[in-house]
């Protein structure tokens, strides 16, 4: 625990210094990664430590670029989202898209994890420091820093205990795969191939060679966190917001995190929502951090400037192949055969295959089967707490449990976001 207390203190140790010297906005211009041979043991992260100072003439260090072994050209996206959005079906359209591509799912899943036990639940202002922080090492290939949070420790840059591994195709290529380990435990073990536990060197040499990289996370809220990620100038980082009627997501909850919503189950039977129970107000939260997010996104700031885009997840599932080719475009990443065909034969997936978890939907249909589940009453608490974030991303409402059952209302308004 001492280590994961040292990573605690030192991030809390980089609040008090950009507070300090009130340049929260502009600390891109102070990060670098220092890529450090693969074969020493990672340094505890320590923010002094990652500082890059501008010459007098206002100039980065010449080999900057060079040392952080990126291609030139190279995109990097962040799919940020909320659980139960929809956005590990529409991370695989980027995952799909073969050999030019790195894609990440949820690494943020450890570092969530590890500031929660460390300090008795997530401190909100040091967990999106941390997070915003891990991403940049990432995006530059750089696992160090990742790896203090995965538990048990990798042990010579080797794990197998990486979250959903599986789901990267990048992480289960060839190159990557290490040799079987008898008796060692992969839970999230490569389904494609017979690999061992995940070697980060490996991991961090493939990354290097692909040409661009995206990485999906739940674990991002507020969009201005992410200013120093997006101002790096070694990085190319585009933003891309998916968003889903907030309804659909809290039937979604009940039915795949159904330990966690016994209360809203009663609700719905025994009587009123207590709109002043904590759940609610957290729903509240959730629903008012999205939509500041998205407003912020919408204005264009100069920092954000062609750098974010909102995509309801309804829209992607009613033109998919439209949607996908429009996110592509955005990023500037030319889409493949491989991911088109993907796409194509996962959008119209059989019944069966649409499980909670899958990434396989017959989007059409899926996309407001959720108005079957919910209790009118739920419905309307939502509404009332998410009132201005629904009319944001122009989600009607619903004024009776017929109107909400009627599947010929449409709640959806066309709506561009430009």
């Amino acid at each position: 625990m001492r280590k994961y207390a040292v990573i605690i203190i030192s991030i809390v140790a980089l609040v008090i210094i950009e507070k300090e010297n009130n340049i929260i906005s502009r600390v891109s211009n102070k990060l670098t990664l220092r890529q450090r041979p693969q074969t020493e043991p990672p340094v505890p992260y320590n923010a002094s430590s990652a500082l890059v100072v501008m010459d007098d003439n206002g100039s980065y260090p010449e080999d900057m670029f060079a040392e952080s072994g990126i291609q030139a050209g190279r995109k990097h996206i962040l799919l940020m989202a909320t659980t139960r959005t929809g956005s590990s079906f529409v991370g695989e359209f980027f995952n799909q898209q073969g050999g030019n591509m790195f894609y990440l799912f949820e690494p943020l899943w450890h570092v969530e994890r590890m500031l929660s036990i460390g300090s008795s639940g997530t401190n909100a202002s040091i967990s999106v420091l941390v997070y915003r922080d891990v991403l940049q090492h990432l995006f530059l290939c750089n696992f160090s820093m990742l790896e203090h949070f995965i538990s048990p420790p990798p042990q010579d840059h080797i794990t197998p205990a990486l979250f959903r591994r599986e789901s990267s195709k990048a992480l289960c290529e060839e190159q990557v795969c290490s040799p079987v380990v008898k008796d060692v435990f992969e839970r999230y073990h490569c389904k494609t191939r017979r690999c061992g536990p995940l070697n980060l060197t490996l991991a961090t040499e493939v990354c290097l060679r692909k040409q661009h990289m995206v990485i999906k996370t739940v674990r991002v809220r507020q969009l201005d966190t992410l200013r120093s990620l997006v101002e790096d100038p070694r990085l190319d980082t585009k933003l891309i917001q998916l968003v889903r009627d907030p309804r659909a997501i809290l039937a979604s909850r009940m039915v795949a995190f159904a330990s966690k919503y016994q209360n809203w189950k009663s609700w719905a039977v025994n009587g009123d929502v207590p709109i002043e129970d904590e759940e609610v107000k957290r729903l509240e939260r959730n629903c008012n951090n999205i939509r500041i997010s998205a407003e912020l996104g919408l204005s264009q700031p100069k920092w954000l400037k062609n750098r974010y885009m909102l995509v309801r997840y309804e829209d992607i599932a009613r033109c998919p192949m439209r949607k996908a080719a429009e996110m592509y475009n955005f990023t500037g990443i030319p889409m493949t055969l491989q991911a088109r065909d993907w796409i194509l034969k996962n959008t119209h997936a059989s019944t069966e295959a649409s499980g909670v978890y899958s990434t396989q939907k017959n989007s059409s249909e899926q996309v407001e089967k959720w108005r079957l589940s919910i209790p009118f009453k739920l419905a309307q608490v939502v509404q009332k707490v998410c009132g201005p974030t629904m009319k944001l991303f122009g989600y009607r409402f619903v004024d009776s449990e017929q109107t909400l059952l009627n599947r010929s209302f449409n709640l959806l308004e066309e709506k561009l976001f430009i």
